[in-house]
């Protein structure tokens, strides 16, 4: 019977690196040595294999990526160094094992072979997520076969899920194996983020960081989606995928050293595996959800409850659904361009909208422009009849645009902005996650519209009243 030996959380940021930080290393010395420990502990442990999940591997929106090349290779030359290079020996029955286990519970793999990475256009090294980590490890033991798995943009219930079915397949092997789940914190920690800034940045890496070193899992899985996103962080789901893989254990958590310098949070911490209880919290994890959607639906207005019933009908049916009656009065009389947004596990799913009316009334705009969220919108495929109960809905009602004169008259919490440029234009609602400024909200806007910010366009504002 294998073992899984202990679980790490490591932070990837290149300049930690001697050959590419160059002296600037130094700044994050704490994390250096925090690495270090990490690295010391696996020696100790000596694993056959060490599993690493990674953000900056190949990403599906709807999959879980598995690599499954005999040799795996990769090096820091995008940093300027290239002589940082590394090759391991991939752990394909192991990784066998995690694809067997995954697809009896219905989660959706990618395994990223020659042809998948012909078709895709995809890089054939390991990514930085992986090299950074691996850096600090190989100096201290080396002799173990790696597994690479990049997570996809499932649900934090499925990453959770995968997680488990890398725990069983890791039970059913004759290996110890090491889990390493890579990732940065808040790429908006301070002022001096080349990302932006927002306190909430901070807030998203303490409470994580908390909430990992008392092991309360459901709140983890459950944490805010909005505090997530504006945080801007990239390893929230490595840490859900590093969950799954402990469930059913007693764990012992401890946060070793958490920075950010450079505006981008790094912490390190480190989970040592005690007994094998097999209790699982999955079930448990996947009924809260509900829970949480439930109470959304129960506090829905006519607004949105019109959204969601008109999608819903026409994935059943085929056919826009009539406009039913109990409506409130002015959405029977007042025409207005409307947007409707959907989300599904704290991910944009969907956006069609009208900036002036189309429609007999704002309900027809409605039912027009929530189909068309869910089927037309180019950048997603057409929502399915098993993501409905997971689907979170927004409905903009829009004012007539206005023309601005100068960039003082904007707010982007208050007002929405259309950029145009002959047949060209971009719009971007208003009081957006992670767009606090005028500058960001334009720049957005002007890439939509494939409008050079030196090119004459001009701007026009709207209000919104939003129901959600």
């Amino acid at each position: 019977m294998g073992v899984l030996l202990s679980c790490y959380l490591m932070p990837h940021p290149p300049i930690i690196v001697p050959e590419v930080g160059r002296g600037e290393e130094k700044k994050i010395q704490k994390t250096i040595d925090s690495l270090n420990t990490v690295s010391s502990n696996i020696k100790e442990k000596k694993p056959d294999t060490i599993i690493v999940v990674t953000p900056h591997g190949y990403v599906f929106r709807d999959a879980v990526a598995v690599t499954v090349f005999p040799r795996l290779e990769g090096d820091l030359g995008q940093f300027g160094a290239r002589g940082v290079r590394f090759e391991f020996e991939n752990d394909l029955e192991l990784v066998e094992k995690i694809v067997e286990e995954s697809r009896k519970r219905d989660i959706p793999i990618a395994e990223v072979d020659d042809e998948l990475a012909k078709k895709y256009v995809l890089p054939k090294k390991l990514d930085h997520g992986t090299i950074v980590p691996l850096y600090f490890v190989t100096k201290h033991y080396s002799n173990f076969k790696l597994v690479h798995i990049s997570y996809g943009f499932l649900s934090c219930e499925q990453l959770y899920e995968f997680g488990t079915a890398i725990g069983e397949a890791i039970r059913n092997s004759n290996k110890k194996v090491v889990f390493i789940a890579s990732g940065d914190l808040s790429h908006k920690l301070t002022p001096n983020s080349p990302n932006g800034y927002t306190p909430k940045g901070e807030v998203f890496d303490k409470k994580l960081l908390n909430l990992l070193s008392d092991m309360k899992v459901e709140e983890i899985i459950g944490m805010d989606k909005g505090l997530i996103e504006e945080a801007a962080e990239c390893g929230f789901r490595s840490v859900c995928v590093m969950l799954g893989a402990l469930d059913g254990y007693e764990v012992k958590a401890k946060v070793l050293s958490h920075e950010g310098p450079f505006g981008v949070g790094y912490g390190v911490a480190q989970f040592e595996v005690d007994q094998y209880k097999g209790t699982s919290l999955l079930e448990k994890l996947y009924r809260l959800k509900r829970q949480r959607i439930e109470e959304i639906r129960q506090k829905e207005d006519p607004y949105v409850k019109l959204a969601r019933e008109s999608l819903e009908y026409y994935v059943k049916y085929r056919k826009s659904m009539p406009v039913p009656e109990g409506l409130p009065e002015e959405m029977y009389t007042k025409r207005a361009g409307v947007f409707v947004s959907l989300h599904k596990d704290g991910e944009l799913r969907g956006c069609i909208g009208t900036v002036v009316p189309q429609r007999k009334n704002i309900a027809e705009e409605i039912i027009k422009n929530a189909i068309s969220a869910g089927f037309e919108d180019p950048r997603f495929e057409h929502v399915e009849e098993r993501e409905l109960k997971d689907i979170e809905y927004s409905v903009d009602v829009l004012t007539p645009p206005q023309p601005v004169k100068s960039k003082q008259e904007l707010n982007p919490k208050k007002y929405g902005v259309i950029v145009r440029k002959g047949y060209r234009s971009g719009l971007l609602l208003p009081d957006l996650e992670g767009v606090d400024t005028v500058e960001e909200q334009i720049s957005i806007a002007l890439r939509k519209a494939g409008i050079s910010p030196d090119e004459d366009y001009t701007i026009e504002k709207f209000e919104v009243e939003r129901h959600k």
